[in-house]
Parts: structure tokens; C-alpha cells; sequence
């Protein structure tokens, strides 16, 4: 009864074929199962979704929609951590603009979504309330750092959940636990109200099960907001009506700088396939390369860019303006107690680090350096898009890590390159989106697609067709 689509809900509630307060009610009993089982979850918010429930008219698609957000967008009078100590008590006097958008929409916010402390990872095991566990096998992380979000959508319970994604933190989890994950264009959606980490490198997005989903949700999302003076005027299309599965003619870049790297056999079949359907569909399909020495410098400079300004925006969490307040003799040592106790160790290692790069001895040859590569590899991969609307690559080389054995330790040669290229779309502002295209050992495997700028469209439509072809759309998994 549970794992509906939009449509599916929109049509049972409008048609009156099931009753929603009684749907609900199912639906809690099914996220107490899910916590228990996954941890996904920071806050359960029921009071406030059933609230939301009996004022929805139903006359749109997203009235009475359940969804979850990740816990690191702002909620007014509901708790707002980041998953992190720091935050623990914080309760926000306002809501992120997308979260009153919402509200308008009359969708109801069943909980708060568990993610590595202050966005800050890639294995979701940072988070205050422990590691998320993956849906299709609970010994395996469901990535980060909006692995709470992704779990929850993949374990049926929401048709869909936002996160944010500053390097790959909506799209990785979203591989790993066979979902559809989707960041737009930067500037595309309002960040307003969402505890940022990198600021230039941050993008809000959304996990669904299916892509017509996904066209909905990120319609609702899109849009100038006068709060983010860095949100687009860009007119918003009407996705879902403009969504269509004729792809003749769109020429879709494979870059062979990353696929080349996968070392398994059966993720290279597994990529060659959908490259080979992508053809059958009628789309111009040609390998294109960019050079390794840039690819391999996407993780360090990703690295000191975003730990410099994570270094930055944090800097309130003090314990004074923000935070966790720790006695201290002194104003000093009241920040020195509270951020000592606020964060974790590897928040420290990246503050630390931050803080290097910042200092005015060494901001020419390290931030401003990391900045001028960035533009070496936009730049080089916006020449791409002059001859091709789309680039495919393979979401990353290997099924979700088991718990035990995850790390954020990706310097390894074998890591470099495939499984750092997401940030490509960051580094660029690119609309990027990973969708399931296969299994591997019983476990989900995504491919990447990412367009031009604004061109969501594009992505979406190409997404579509491939889903269509392929058929991993509206799956889950709630059972061990």
C-alpha cells in the first residue's frame, strides 16, 4: 500500500479510492519498521504531517504527498542538526524557502533525514545518530551525504526526499540504493534557508523511484527567490508536461576518461549496455576523452575549495552565535570548548585544513590555485557541450560499501578518477542525474547523465527514454 508513485497517491486520494487519514496511519507503522531497520531518520515528524493532512484540498498533484527532507534544510519549530552535535538542540525560528514552497503546495513533511555531520562525507557514518543502513542489504552504507534521504525513498515509505549535493552527496546515494537522484542547474533552486557547506559548489536536488516523478518534484523546487540573490531568473518550464521519450537526434557524449576505468567486468557490460540502448533509441552516440591530468585533479581541488569555504560559512557554529554552548572561563574558551565538543574528528581535520588554505601566507598557492583548476576543468568540459547535448558516464565503479569497511579515504589510484567525476557537475553548475541501470551481487548500479546549463529538459528527457528502455524504474526494497 505504501510505496506509490505521485500520480498513484494524487489519483487514490482525488478519487477518494483510499481513505488519507487511514493511509497515514499505515504509513507510520511502515517508518517505524524502516527506523528500526535503517536509521534513516533524525526526527519523525507526524504531528506536524497530519496537520498538513487535513488542510490538503487534493486538487493539485502534490497535495497530501508524504516526503522527507534532509536534515540539513532549516524547519521552522521542528529540529533542525545537520546530524551533528553542535546542532543537536537547534530549533529554527524560520523555514528554508523550498520547505514554504512546500507547505504551499500543501505536501506533508513526515521526518528529517539522517546525513553525514554538516554534509560533510560520503559514507553517511558521520551522522550524530549513527550509520544509515543501505535497503537492499542493511550490512551497507546508503552512501552520503544525504544518505537518509536516499534509503528512505528506496525503502518504498516516500515517493520522494530532497538533499543537497556539493560533490556528489544526492547522486552517489542515489546509486548506491537504486533510486533516481537529481541536482539542477546551481541557481536553479533557492538555498535559502539550507546550512550550507561549500557555497559555491552546493546544489539542492531530489531522490525519487521514477523520472516523472522526479520532473514534479523539481518543478516545485525551481525558482527565483529574492533571499538567494545567487537563485536564477531563469524562467521554469513545465517539466513533466514537456517530458517525452523521443530521443532522436540528441547526441550523447560517452567520456571514455572515466569509463576506462571500471575494473570489473560486469560494471563494464553492465555500462556498455546502456550505451548500446541509447543508440537503439536513436541517439547519436560517440566516445569523447578530456585529459587525465585534469581528471585526476578533480578530488584535491574539490577538497581544499570546499573545506576553505565549509571553513568559512561555519564559522558561526561557536557555541556563542550559534551551537552547542560550552562553559569556558573566556569568550575564547567558550568557542575552543564548544566547537571542540560540537564536532567530529574528521569535521576538525577539514576546518583545519580549511583554515590552511584561507591563511593569507598561503591563499595564492592553495585556494586561489584550487580555483584557477576549476576553470581549467570546466573549461575543458564545456567544449564538450559545443558538439554534444548530454554527457553519460558510469555513476561509479563498485555496489555500496559495507558498512564496516567504508571510508572517505579516496585518494587511491583506483579511486581518482571514477569515483570523484561527479564533481565535475559541481565544479560547472551542470544539471546532473543518476539512475538505476542494473544490478550487480544483488545490489543496485547507476549511470550519470549530466547536460548544459538550464537545459533540465534535456536531462530529464534523455533519462526518461532510458528508463523506459531499461525498466529499473519504482523500485524498492523493505525486506532483508
Amino acid at each position: 500500500m505504501i510505496q506509490h508513485t505521485i500520480e498513484e497517491l494524487h489519483d487514490l486520494f482525488k478519487n477518494q479510492k483510499v481513505n488519507p487519514t487511514e493511509y497515514y496511519n499505515e504509513l507510520f507503522k511502515e517508518i517505524e519498521i524502516q527506523q528500526e531497520r535503517l536509521n534513516a531518520f533524525v526526527t519523525i515528524t507526524k504531528d506536524e504531517a497530519l496537520k498538513s493532512l487535513s488542510e490538503a484540498s487534493f486538487n493539485t498533484l502534490l497535495s497530501g504527498i508524504p516526503y522527507v527532507l534532509k536534515d540539513n534544510y532549516n524547519t521552522k519549530d521542528i529540529l533542525t542538526t545537520a546530524s551533528s552535535r553542535m546542532l543537536e538542540d537547534y530549533v529554527p525560528v524560520f523555514s528554508a524557502h523550498v520547505v514554504e514552497k512546500f507547505k504551499q503546495e500543501e505536501l506533508c513533511l513526515v521526518g528529517k533525514a539522517s546525513m553525514d555531520e554538516l554534509a560533510m562525507g560520503g559514507t553517511n557514518k558521520s551522522a550524530l545518530t549513527g550509520a544509515v543502513s543501505n535497503p537492499w542489504d542493511t550490512k551497507r552504507i546508503a552512501g552520503g551525504s544525504s544518505g537518509g534521504s536516499a534509503a528512505l525513498v528506496a525503502s518504498g515509505v516516500v515517493p520522494f526526499a530532497l538533499g543537497s549535493d556539493t560533490g556528489d552527496s544526492i547522486r552517489k546515494p542515489a546509486g548506491f540504493c537504486g533510486v533516481v537522484g537529481f541536482k539542477p542547474t546551481w541557481g536553479r533552486i533557492s538555498r535559502y534557508g539550507v546550512i550550507p557547506y561549500a557555497s559555491s559548489l552546493d546544489h539542492l536536488g531530489a531522490f525519487t523511484r521514477n523520472i516523472r516523478d522526479m520532473a514534479i518534484v523539481i518543478e516545485s523546487m525551481a525558482g527565483r527567490d529574492h533571499h538567494d540573490m545567487t537563485s536564477s531568473f531563469e524562467n521554469v518550464p513545465h517539466y513533466l508536461d514537456n517530458l517525452n521519450d523521443d530521443i532522436k537526434g540528441k547526441k550523447i557524449a560517452v567520456l571514455r576518461t572515466v569509463s576506462d576505468e571500471i575494473t570489473d567486468q560486469r560494471f563494464i557490460d553492465n555500462f556498455e549496455h546502456v550505451v548500446h540502448t541509447l543508440k537503439s533509441l536513436g541517439a547519436t552516440v560517440e566516445d569523447v576523452t578530456m585529459p587525465k591530468v585534469l581528471l585526476r585533479a578533480i578530488l584535491p581541488t574539490y577538497t581544499i575549495i570546499s573545506n576553505a569555504e565549509a571553513t568559512s560559512n561555519h564559522s558561526c557554529l561557536d557555541g556563542i552565535k550559534y551551537g552547542n554552548l560550552q562553559a569556558g572561563a573566556s569568550t575564547d574558551d567558550v568557542m575552543i570548548n564548544s566547537r571542540t565538543n560540537g564536532f567530529g574528528d574528521h569535521i576538525k581535520r577539514r576546518f583545519i585544513l580549511g583554515n590552511l588554505a584561507l591563511a593569507t601566507e598561503n591563499q595564492e598557492k592553495m585556494f586561489r590555485k584550487a580555483q584557477r583548476v576549476r576553470r581549467l576543468i570546466v573549461d575543458e568540459l564545456n567544449k564538450i557541450y559545443e558538439d554534444y547535448d548530454i554527457v553519460l558516464t558510469p555513476n561509479g565503479g563498485s555496489i555500496a560499501p559495507l558498512i564496516d569497511e567504508a571510508s572517505d579515504d579516496r585518494f587511491s589510484d583506483e579511486y581518482m578518477i571514477l569515483e570523484n567525476h561527479l564533481a565535475l557537475g559541481n565544479f560547472a553548475g551542470l544539471p546532473s542525474l543518476s539512475m538505476p541501470s542494473g544490478f550487480v551481487d544483488n545490489m543496485p548500479v547507476a549511470v550519470n547523465l549530466m547536460g548544459r546549463l538550464f537545459e533540465e529538459q534535456t536531462v530529464l528527457n534523455v533519462s526518461y527514454a532510458l528508463e523506459n528502455a531499461l525498466g529499473y524504474k519504482n523500485q524498492f526494497s523493505r525486506e532483508d
